[in-house]
């Protein structure tokens, strides 16, 4: 087929038509990144888990971009993520040179807040993630609330970063599908000082990561299998599938008896999925895509990098960046039907 459609082209101009054909190679962007500072942006404070899986990329991956860039981490907290990501979308340089961790409600905040939200999901380019991770409402024993039943008879109250977080979208969703009396306070800058408050009674509860929960305040769940004395409790968690060391916790949707609401918990479940990971902005040079991505998967399969992130309280179990865009645009072709009821629901009808 080559030979008929080059026939009578010289033989040096048809090497040079195939070079051109020739997927872009790791050499090739080197020049783009030798000697220059590649910039990971992130929406959230240094001690949480964006804080903490941003350090780790950014201690690993000048081993694996071609061209071995200087990386520095800047953090941008507010508005549970928005704020960054807004910032990366809208100002941010687009030469490849500044990646954003993206909030994993990033989906769920584009389909439900579209006037507060000045990015495109389906115009970011993922290159991977690090982990996910299912949101887990957790509240202190002597709150006086151990199950469900007793979160929808007393009202607590439940510290958040913002209203593109979890820690507001999984109590405001529970609020209004299940009757749960929680009261939000939002503006507390990442998920450390959200827990020390909630240590110090400032707040009784908090909608975290469980890889946040577990990898900050282990002695907080010391024989929760057992059902004994511990400090705090699992409640419920948010994702399609039950997270390891906490089966016994129900998701929110086998809470949910109507499909409609089953609908708006599994969208919300979509935070799961993206979890820690790195995005281009668009109009980044087409060209970066590939060896990026080739490079992301490359450190996430590195030992010296998984034997890291253990030692950092975080978990390995990454998605390829080609698979993440799927995901991320079937999600949000989310019905809108779906996405109104989600929208009324938990910020209220306007």
């Amino acid at each position: 087929m080559i030979r008929k459609m080059f026939n009578g082209l010289s033989a040096i101009a048809a090497v040079g038509l195939v070079a051109m054909a020739t997927p872009v190679s790791a050499a090739d962007i080197s020049g783009m990144y030798k000697g220059r500072t590649v910039t990971i942006l992130v929406g959230y404070g240094a001690g949480g888990t964006y804080g903490r899986t941003s350090l780790l990329l950014g201690a690993h991956m000048d081993k694996v971009i071609p061209g071995k860039p200087n990386m520095v981490v800047q953090h941008m907290p507010g508005a549970g993520g928005i704020k960054a990501a807004n910032f990366f979308y809208n100002v941010a340089p687009k030469n490849g040179r500044t990646l954003l961790m993206p909030p994993e409600m990033s989906i769920v905040s584009e389909l439900l807040r579209p006037k507060k939200v000045k990015y495109r999901c389906k115009e970011l380019t993922w290159l991977g993630r690090v982990f996910g991770q299912n949101s887990t409402v957790v509240v202190r024993r002597d709150s006086g609330v151990t199950s469900m039943d007793d979160l929808k008879k007393k009202k607590i109250t439940m510290g958040s970063s913002g209203k593109g977080s979890p820690t507001f979208l999984i109590p405001a969703t529970l609020n209004a599908l299940l009757g749960t009396k929680m009261k939000i306070i939002k503006g507390y800058k990442g998920s450390r000082k959200m827990q020390l408050a909630m240590e110090q009674g400032e707040v009784h509860g908090l909608a975290l990561g469980w890889t946040a929960w577990i990898s900050a305040k282990p002695q907080w769940f010391k024989g929760m299998k057992q059902n004994k004395n511990n400090y705090a409790i699992p409640l419920v968690q948010s994702g399609y599938t039950k997270q390891k060391g906490i089966e016994h916790v129900p998701l929110i949707r086998e809470l949910l008896s109507n499909k409609e609401d089953r609908q708006v918990a599994m969208m919300l479940g979509s935070a799961s999925v993206l979890g820690r990971g790195l995005v281009l902005p668009p109009g980044a040079p087409k060209k970066l895509v590939k060896p990026l991505r080739a490079a992301f998967e490359k450190i996430t399969k590195n030992k010296s990098f998984i034997k890291d992130a253990y030692k950092r309280g975080l978990e390995v179990n990454p998605i390829a960046g080609k698979d993440i865009q799927k995901i991320v645009n079937n999600l949000m072709d989310t019905s809108p039907t779906t996405v109104k009821r989600a929208r009324n629901l938990i910020f209220g009808k306007k």
